[in-house]
């Protein structure tokens, strides 16, 4: 514990970035921040609540005059400096990550800050392109627009990748002259607090604040807050839902990155070596599966139905679950007890339920040297319906069904019948076939033979209950954190009688 707030601030006094300085919470109480693989206090941080949020935003508001008027270049370059500190620190951070949020340092934590990295170095170079339009009116009359930030952003962020996903709320929102309080997840808060700590050496205080606490206190009092200009969000879609609540309230913009169950379509051509890599890596089971875009439906032709999942089998089985902190561990912990009760939950109505057979994977271990943490091995159960619990609804752990299809619209059908409209992938050698399911499948993110995370420059975001707008890109950017100013000089000569 003192190891890490040293690394934060200089000494063991648990503390939030406020104004350029680190401050603890007004009531004095802190927050637990539990190691998932060892079932221990890691930490503590933190219990921000409402008074603690009027601090934050009134420092991001008084920071937002001066900040707006720094050329866009200029803060751009200040994106790539942090970068640059985030790369050099790697290891310390990527140590901390891994311990507080259970992913594996060598599969997730570590390439989680080259991620972060790179999503400031891009949006840093977008600073020139926040640009306007010339609208040919007539030839008195000069018409264009401009691109003007929103002033204070209020920002959410999950614990499942939460140093890369406050990248992608920091760094575009800084960009375009905005100025931020972003909450970080209770649960893994520690390496966002190490950001913040980078942030804070470049930036002029007030620009960046990060504050700690319970989504119930802190994060209701920052989305109700009167000095919010924006609210973006990434979690759940039930959060979600409240917090879309609280921004009609006030017609705030808001944006919503929330949850999936998306399809993952082998077709009969695929039986190979290489789609089930692709479809272990779009499981996200070196992730413990903690992530929206997961292909929890695995969609298997029934012609190679058994022969795809005794590949993929014998494929996870070569995976190695352990210590996060181990090099030699693909796949880690689940972030905290209650999800991890939570994912048990779900393997147990899996073995209880009719018609249902369980492929491989299963309770998590009772006994060794895993029985102390959160560990679930990853689980695959087979039935023939997409209309069950399983199949239906979010997971958020390394459980996925197996449904066999032979009907392209069929598996079309159950692929899109859902509430969430997030990713989907297609495994196909046939280009007119995938041509065809990517056109039918209902998702913001479609990848065709490969089961990657999101490059920058991609918009990526989701359409029914997984969301609203768009991260991750340029387009993203202007549409979320910028409005559109439109104005007109009439150039003829006034008739000085009318």
């Amino acid at each position: 514990m003192d190891a890490i707030q040293t690394t934060l601030r200089g000494d063991d006094t648990p503390a939030m970035l406020i104004d350029g300085t680190w401050a603890a919470a007004r009531t004095g109480e802190v927050i637990e921040v539990g190691n998932p693989a060892r079932g221990t206090v890691l930490a503590t941080i933190p219990r921000g609540q409402g008074a603690d949020i009027d601090r934050a935003v009134a420092a991001a508001k008084a920071a937002f005059a001066g900040w707006k008027t720094i050329a866009p270049r200029d803060r751009g370059r200040i994106m790539g400096l942090i970068a640059d500190d985030l790369v050099a620190e790697t290891e310390t951070v990527a140590r901390c990550l891994a311990a507080e949020s259970g992913n594996a340092i060598r599969t997730q934590s570590r390439p989680e800050i080259g991620i972060a990295a790179e999503v400031f170095r891009y949006f840093g170079g977008l600073g020139g392109e926040l640009k306007g339009e010339t609208i040919p009116i007539n030839t008195n009359m000069f018409s264009y627009s401009v691109r003007e930030p929103l002033g204070v952003v209020g920002a959410i962020i999950p614990w499942n990748a939460p140093l890369a996903l406050a990248a992608l709320k920091i760094a575009p929102a800084l960009v375009s002259g905005n100025t931020m309080v972003l909450k970080a997840a209770e649960d893994a808060p520690l390496a966002v607090l190490m950001l913040a700590e980078i942030c804070a050496r470049h930036l002029p205080p007030g620009v960046l604040n990060v504050v700690t606490g319970y989504g119930a206190e802190a994060g209701a009092a920052l989305t109700a807050h009167p000095d919010v200009a924006k609210l973006t969000f990434t979690g759940s879609t039930e959060t979600g839902k409240a917090i879309m609540h609280a921004a009609a309230d006030r017609i705030v913009p808001v944006s919503l990155e929330l949850g999936g169950k998306s399809p993952n379509i082998v077709c009969p051509d695929a039986d190979e070596g290489w789609v089930v890599d692709g479809a272990i890596a779009a499981a996200r089971f070196h992730r413990q599966s903690q992530s929206c875009t997961t292909g929890s439906r695995l969609f298997i032709h029934t012609s190679i139905f058994d022969s795809f999942l005794t590949k993929l089998e014998a494929k996870v089985a070569g995976l190695k679950i352990g210590d996060p902190l181990d090099e030699a561990s693909d796949i880690g912990a689940l972030v905290s007890k209650r999800q991890f009760e939570r994912v048990c939950g779900y393997i147990e109505d899996g073995l209880a339920t009719e018609g249902v057979t369980l492929r491989f994977g299963g309770r998590p271990p009772a006994e060794g040297d895993l029985a102390g943490g959160y560990f679930a091995q990853p689980t695959v159960f087979a039935a023939d319906s997409n209309d069950w619990r399983l199949a239906r609804e979010e997971i958020f752990g390394p459980v996925l069904v197996a449904i066999p299809w032979e009907d392209e619209a069929d598996v079309l059908r159950m692929a899109n019948n859902s509430h969430y409209g997030l990713a989907a992938f297609v495994w196909t050698h046939d280009l007119g076939r995938a041509f065809r399911m990517v056109n039918a499948l209902e998702a913001g993110f479609v990848q065709v033979n490969q089961g990657y995370g999101q490059f920058p420059g991609q918009s990526y975001g989701g359409i029914k209950q997984s969301g609203m707008g768009r991260e991750h890109s340029l387009e993203g950017m202007l549409e979320s954190f910028t409005t559109r100013k439109a104005i007109t000089f009439n150039a003829a000569t006034p008739d000085p009688g009318a």
